[in-house]
């Protein structure tokens, strides 16, 4: 490859909803980022404090996925990396926010992931580092 090409500089999570204030403020306070005081109508965009790139966009006719369905599978998710010490207190965080559990049984191996939604109805997870 070229020394001169070209690279994409960044990638950004974009999440499709219905109120994008709403899931701008959730995710903001579980990555430490500060969202933005002047706001597009129809996109949100923040940046963690490791660095992690979201956005929010308007979508009024945006439904929620419906996972564990086998019919409906999920097709991705955004996976939040946590220390394992901290695990049980994010998991605290995560309810005080508006996140509902879809399946937080602790795994015993490796790593502990655990499966929630969003206020909007996303699916992610916190995984252990």
């Amino acid at each position: 490859m070229e020394s001169s090409a070209r690279h994409v500089a960044a990638a950004v999570l974009v999440l499709d909803c219905a109120e994008p204030e709403q899931l701008a403020e959730f995710y903001g306070e579980l990555l430490g980022a500060e969202i933005p005081r002047e706001r597009d109508l129809a996109r949100i965009d923040i940046t963690g404090s490791g660095g992690a790139r979201m956005a929010f966009r308007r979508d009024n006719g945006a439904a929620p996925a419906t996972w564990p369905r086998p019919d409906d599978s999920q097709q991705a998710h955004l996976q939040l990396l946590v220390p394992r010490a901290d695990m049980d207190a994010i998991e605290r965080r995560v309810m005080d926010l508006g996140g509902r559990p879809l399946d937080t049984k602790d795994n015993d191996g490796t790593h502990d992931c655990r499966l929630y939604s969003d206020p909007a109805g996303h699916t992610f997870s916190l995984r252990s580092e």
